[in-house]
């Protein structure tokens, strides 16, 4: 049996490698419920996700034959996540690209290795390296209680409220005329509030939620120190 893509289905994802990052994608992209293909040389890791997606395959030797007997060309997305065997991942976008799948992400040790898959038209990420540069972010602002990532430039974030909006209302410390960002939910012992007025006065139990550009929510929190 190999995969095809059910019609009703928006998008389907292929994930080469079940290591740990491989894994962890697989098991997010179930749980999001979209059509999943995962491929690996390991009987036991391929077992484990066969609770997840009825499309595991063993395969021991990744060429283009045998990536087209699972029927990975109709995936929209194949991610190949066997970067630390960088001479088998630049093969398999090879063999990816030759079968014409739409978009192709890889997983990259190295700079050196980045580049090369990026020469064959293939998106690249560095797994380790980008979330120490999340991690240095977390650490960095120490004020910043939660933070999510949106795009390159865009975060949801959760602040300390600044000392000097204690006392002060929404409407008059006017946070989108003067950092360009809007405020969406003050939280408190008491819970979360998302329907808020001009009137709504700030007291120093609160953390605000912001959403806007990541420079002007930086020049917020430093407001909180």
């Amino acid at each position: 049996m190999n995969f095809m893509r059910k019609a009703e289905q928006s998008h389907s994802y292929g994930v080469i490698g079940l290591g740990r990052f491989g894994k962890a994608l697989s098991l997010a992209l179930a749980a999001s419920g979209h059509e999943l293909l995962v491929i690996d040389a390991d009987e036991d890791k391929i077992r484990q996700l066969r609770e997840y997606t009825e499309n595991a395959f063993v395969v021991k030797t990744l060429d283009k034959e045998s990536l087209s007997d699972t029927g990975i060309q109709n995936c929209d997305t194949v991610v190949v996540c066997i970067g630390e065997k960088m001479d088998v991942c630049i093969l398999t976008v090879l063999y990816l690209n030759a079968l014409g799948i739409q978009r192709v992400i890889a997983k990259a040790n190295s700079e050196e290795h980045g580049e090369i898959l990026k020469k064959l038209g293939a998106e690249v990420v560095f797994p380790e390296h980008d979330m120490a540069v999340r991690l240095a972010r977390r650490l960095e602002t120490s004020k910043m209680i939660n933070y999510i990532e949106l795009s390159e430039k865009v975060d949801i974030s959760t602040l300390c409220i600044p000392e000097a909006f204690i006392g002060e209302t929404i409407g008059s410390v006017d946070v989108r005329k003067k950092f360009g960002l809007n405020i969406i939910a003050v939280e408190n012992p008491a819970g979360v509030m998302t329907e808020l007025t001009s009137d709504y006065r700030f007291t120093e139990e609160d953390a605000i939620v912001v959403i806007g550009d990541r420079e002007k929510i930086n020049a917020l929190e430093a407001k909180c120190y």
